[in-house]
């Protein structure tokens, strides 16, 4: 079994994510790419300053801009939206999702009104959907719940909701971020519309969260597949058997992280990467277009996979909460603060807010790790991070008054020109 350094760890999970040494995907085609890349985009209906999902892409896309998006996903039909962890995916693939689609159907909702809806209240939205074509919740009039529903407040949104889980309607486009439904034979093109095989798509989803996760050790297997294709109960034997079965046809193999016991599972495809990180080598697919990241800092997403959810700690020991959702008084950084990528490490976090009445990014707070080493090199690459940053959102202007860093403060004042179209 191969055991790696923390830095070839460090650098594989940025790279297989796209993120490391640069931005090596362009234009709405290199979204798509990118997408796939990544397994899954996080969607988040929050603009602070952007929302997460064009964020994220915004740190793998060339001059990405956010209405870029919603045109590969919803003009060209190259993604879809679906899941209770809300995220889009290459539609190429949505014939093994309807494999969790029907598994939620036997199982139902389980904290609504009704476990499933009324076969009245389906025949009313899908003859609504086949008679007006795409429709929101709001075009509804529905019946009002009595009590509180986390899916919505009248049965037509929660009817709206299981019938999107359920595959029968799909979510054909979004007004700033309100779904929009129609019916699925109407949104997935038809080269996708078919179920693929149970056993297919089983080791389908086994591997996608294998390459997805990449910090997914061996004894975790079980649960992100039981969890991937909606099966509430799982015998661990079922697992371990496909677990073995990936294992025998060499699909994934075994590795170790230098000072861990730990074991953890990837592609077999991917020890190419680890031998080239070893050996100090770029991988030839993961060069970058433009500026790398030792050139350029990228802002990271909240919801970024290498650093959400206590990566950040376990990868690059850099303890990131997402503090939105914080009281106030709860907040030890920011309400939206980001990390901030350079290198192949995660050295800074900044707390941004984009005032759209004049078009200002202003930066409310920024604190270095300990071990950052400040330079002229540092102070440049921040300086280009915050101006391609900025020229995504649409800002005329960068607010960096309250940097308390002075030197920091002073070059970005000097250093950053923003594009005034």
């Amino acid at each position: 079994m191969e055991t790696i350094s923390k830095q070839t760890y460090r650098r594989f999970l940025l790279g297989i994510q796209g993120l490391y040494p640069g931005r090596r995907f362009e234009n709405v085609k290199g979204v798509e790419s990118a997408l796939r890349q990544i397994e899954a985009l996080q969607l988040d209906p929050l603009t602070m300053v952007a929302r997460s999902q064009d964020i994220a892409m915004y740190g793998r896309v060339l001059n990405y801009k956010p209405e870029m998006l919603y045109q590969m996903a919803y003009e060209k039909r190259q993604a879809f939206d679906y899941g209770n962890w809300l995220a889009m995916y290459p539609m190429r693939e949505f014939p093994y999702w309807r494999l969790p689609m029907k598994n939620f159907q036997a199982r139902g909702m389980r904290y609504e009104s009704f476990k499933h809806p009324p076969k009245d209240l389906v025949k009313l939205i899908l003859k609504a959907l086949k008679d007006n074509g795409p429709m929101g919740n709001r075009d509804f009039e529905g019946n009002a719940f009595k009590e509180w529903s986390y899916r919505g407040r009248k049965d037509t949104a929660v009817g709206l909701y299981y019938l999107w889980l359920t595959g029968e309607v799909m979510i054909s486009h979004r007004k700033g971020f309100d779904r929009i439904y129609d019916l699925r034979e109407r949104v997935v093109p038809k080269k996708y519309d078919y179920v693929a095989d149970e056993k297919e798509s089983e080791t389908h989803f086994a591997i996608k969260q294998i390459n997805m996760v990449n910090t997914l050790k061996e004894k975790r297997f079980h649960y992100v597949w039981k969890y991937s294709i909606e099966r509430p109960t799982m015998p661990a034997k079922e697992a371990q058997k496909k677990l073995d079965e990936l294992f025998e046809n060499k699909s994934i193999t075994r590795f170790q992280i230098e000072g861990s016991k730990d074991v953890w599972i990837t592609l077999s495809e991917n020890k190419k990467y680890f031998d080239d990180l070893e050996a100090g080598r770029i991988p030839k697919a993961w060069r970058a277009l433009d500026t790398t990241t030792d050139e350029e800092v990228t802002l990271l997403a909240p919801l970024e996979m290498v650093s959400a959810r206590g990566r950040a700690k376990h990868v690059f020991d850099f303890d990131y909460v997402w503090e939105v959702y914080k009281p106030e008084h709860q907040r030890k950084w920011g309400y939206y603060v980001l990390p901030i990528l350079y290198g192949d490490d995660l050295v800074a976090r900044l707390d941004p807010k984009f005032d759209r009445t004049t078009n200002t990014l202003h930066i409310l707070g920024f604190w270095l790790e300990d071990d950052t080493v400040v330079d002229s090199k540092f102070s440049d690459a921040l300086a280009k991070g915050l101006t391609r940053f900025a020229n995504m959102i649409g800002a005329h202007k960068i607010d960096v008054s309250k940097i308390k860093q002075t030197k920091i403060r002073d070059y970005l004042k000097k250093n950053i020109k923003l594009n005034q179209k």
